[in-house]
């Protein structure tokens, strides 16, 4: 079997979780009477510090409907221009809410306070009205970069200022959480919204849940029903994702350490990788040739891996991947070294 690092989102239910699904409770959750996916909603409000939950497909459903509960059509929303809710959505917000995008800069994904203040313009007819800022934590095309309150408050302090709500697209909250040895809920509390997947590190098959205040779940599940995300007896799904929320957060440390070893040894090599300030369980290798090239080149030596660039490769540790899956991708990447380095 090839060592899969192309992502977290490859990993496969673990046995105790499918059992877990097998025995779920369910009901017709568009009509509220699925225990399972409740509980799972209330257990990550409460989790995070908030008033209520919406279990909901994905991610991008999850960063989409909080976008629309959050604007009116015409609405300006300040976001990273690498923040997957703009660079990985497809233009969904703008088929969806019909927002404007204003793009930011700064350093791992996370605009300064500076740099929202200039963006954000004087009320004037001629300027669309500034209502959200959306931040992203962990930041994936900044390597995984776990961001800290600090970093986030410095955007979030301008945002309220001027009476914009505030959205954290936390995808990978949970490795930031345990990178940066910080509740998940301090990470969230300055945010009104935050969205959190079940099916990447923590090894769902399947869901995100989005978290806010009661008012704006409410408003919320209404979008979730627009877009299709109002689902029947998904208590299955539910199951799995508070068996990976009261079981495999703590295990993401394993994950960060193996991503460090990955790191170490390749550098060791002669590779370039570029690491953020706090790092999680990505890696980034900068390379000489085409991403395509050595994607196929590594593939003969059975290890998969993701392009993040013409000639960046990402790689993503996760539970599917253990000490014996870090060896062989370390030796395959040797072999790597030899076809196009020497």
């Amino acid at each position: 079997m090839a060592i899969d690092v192309r992502s977290d989102t490859v990993t496969k239910p673990t046995p105790e979780m499918r059992q877990v699904m097998f025995e779920a409770p369910v009901g017709d959750d568009v009509y509220g009477e699925d225990p399972t996916i409740n509980h799972l909603e209330e257990f990550t409000a409460a989790l995070l510090g908030k008033e209520a939950g919406l279990f909901v497909p994905s991610g991008t459903m999850a960063n989409q409907v909080a976008i629309l509960a959050h604007t009116e059509r015409g609405d300006e929303v300040f976001i990273h221009r690498d923040s997957h809710a703009y660079y990985y959505e497809g233009g969904a917000a703008a088929m969806w809410s019909g927002v404007t995008w204003n793009l930011l800069d700064g350093d791992e994904g996370t605009p300064s306070g500076d740099g929202l203040q200039k963006a954000i313009r004087p009320a004037n007819i001629h300027h669309p009205r500034p209502r959200l800022l959306s931040l992203e934590n962990t930041h994936n095309r900044a390597g995984g970069a776990a961001i800290d309150l600090r970093r986030m408050m410095s955007s979030i302090d301008v945002a309220r200022k001027h009476d914009l709500l505030a959205h954290l697209d936390g995808a990978r909250l949970f490795n930031a959480s345990v990178a940066l040895n910080v509740a998940a809920a301090d990470l969230a509390a300055p945010f009104d919204s935050v969205s959190v997947c079940l099916s990447k590190g923590l090894g769902a098959p399947v869901g995100s849940v989005l978290v806010g205040s009661q008012a704006f779940i409410d408003r919320g599940r209404m979008f979730r029903k627009w877009l299709g995300g109002g689902m029947r007896q998904a208590g299955i799904l539910a199951a799995a994702g508070h068996y990976a929320l009261t079981h495999h957060v703590e295990r993401l440390a394993h994950d960060h350490a193996r991503a460090l070893r990955l790191v170490e040894q390749l550098r060791a090599m002669g590779y370039h990788i570029f690491v953020p300030e706090v790092p999680t369980n990505m890696v980034m290798v900068d390379l000489p040739v085409a991403a395509d090239v050595a994607i196929e080149a590594l593939k003969q030596h059975n290890v998969l891996v993701g392009a993040m660039g013409p000639k960046r490769l990402r790689l993503v540790t996760h539970l599917d991947v253990d000490d014996n899956g870090i060896d062989e991708t370390i030796a395959a990447f040797g072999r790597l070294y030899e076809t196009f380095y020497a």
